[in-house]
């Protein structure tokens, strides 16, 4: 059988584009996927368009997406993940794989979150995200969330008293969700769309959702702890404005508008420098060339699949 039956050789890993060198993130939503030679094709009621695939290295699927199996052959092949979202990316239903064959991210946040001084590190550059020009590297852990939860209080009080709409504390009941006020609708449905976004990122990165900092013991901790740094900026002004209109369909209404407003403040392309910054880790500069390594305590990692055996290892049990 020929290996190019279809359509196109396998690319060498060393011959696709550098992370850096790609257009990152493509959405798309309401079309159908398949490909043609080196480039997928997409196609909707307005006509169709190629793009190459190595040119991107997340795919996000939005609703009214179809891809067929030969779309998917390529996007393996090119090394793209391609991540199942709601609109605009505010649910994350499923993933196909990291952007990147190494763990050089997954294994600076388990050496981080195991670690208790740079555990602490990592909690109070969040915090210092949170209080631009402000001294935290003093304060202990109970300090820093007293600080935070004074931090939320405010900004909570102070888009009560900008919309007019009363606020008596957060109360939410996920089983019963249309019993709740309006504004803890809205700081409900709005939170979900940032954690979505949250989680294809984190997932896209090749980190673990479930290694977090601030949050602990769940699965999705550090999702948590990335969209706890964009809530009194984006979703908590933006849930008292929708609150105060009242709309009929007001968590519909927050979601759409905590979509746009994702979008405008560019959250995801933050998510992302801020996921580096806090892990320590700048973009790679080694090419991602898919091989295995050994650990090794002074060289950090040495070439799988050669012998390493001196004279004398053979006596060793």
């Amino acid at each position: 059988m020929s290996s190019d039956i279809g359509g196109m050789i396998r690319p060498e890993l060393q011959l696709l584009p550098q992370v850096s060198d790609r257009m990152t993130f493509l959405y798309l939503e309401h079309c159908k996927l398949n490909r043609e030679d080196s480039a997928i094709v997409v196609r909707d009621e307005k006509g169709s368009v190629l793009v190459p695939a190595a040119a991107f290295s997340v795919l996000l699927l939005g609703p009214g997406t179809e891809i067929t199996h030969r779309a998917m052959e390529l996007i393996g092949d090119t090394g793209v993940t391609i991540i199942w979202v709601g609109e605009q990316g505010v649910r994350y239903y499923a993933g196909g794989r990291p952007l990147t064959h190494r763990a050089a991210l997954l294994q600076k946040q388990a050496e981080m979150v195991s670690n208790q001084r740079s555990h602490l590190d990592v909690v109070r550059t969040m915090y210092e995200m949170r209080f631009p020009g402000e001294d935290v590297s003093s304060l202990t852990m109970q300090q820093l969330r007293g600080r935070e939860g004074v931090r939320v209080r405010n900004a909570y009080h102070t888009a009560s008293e900008k919309t007019g709409v009363p606020w008596d504390g957060r109360d939410y009941d996920p089983e019963h969700f249309q019993d709740g006020t309006p504004i803890n609708q809205a700081l409900t449905a709005g939170n979900v769309c940032l954690y979505g976004l949250a989680h294809a990122v984190i997932f896209a990165l090749g980190c673990s959702p479930g290694l977090g900092f601030v949050h602990v013991g769940h699965e999705n901790s550090f999702v948590y702890d990335i969209a706890d740094l964009y809530k009194a900026e984006l979703i908590i002004p933006l849930a008292f404005q929708v609150a105060a209109e009242n709309p009929p369909e007001l968590p519909a209404v927050m979601r759409r508008k905590t979509r746009d407003a994702m979008t405008d403040c560019h959250i995801l392309e933050r998510m992302v420098k801020d996921i580096r910054l806090l892990l320590r880790v700048e973009e790679p500069k080694i090419p991602d060339d898919g091989k295995l390594y050994l650990w090794d305590r002074y060289r950090q990692q040495l070439q799988a699949g050669h012998s390493y055996a001196t004279k004398g290892d053979e006596d060793i049990e």
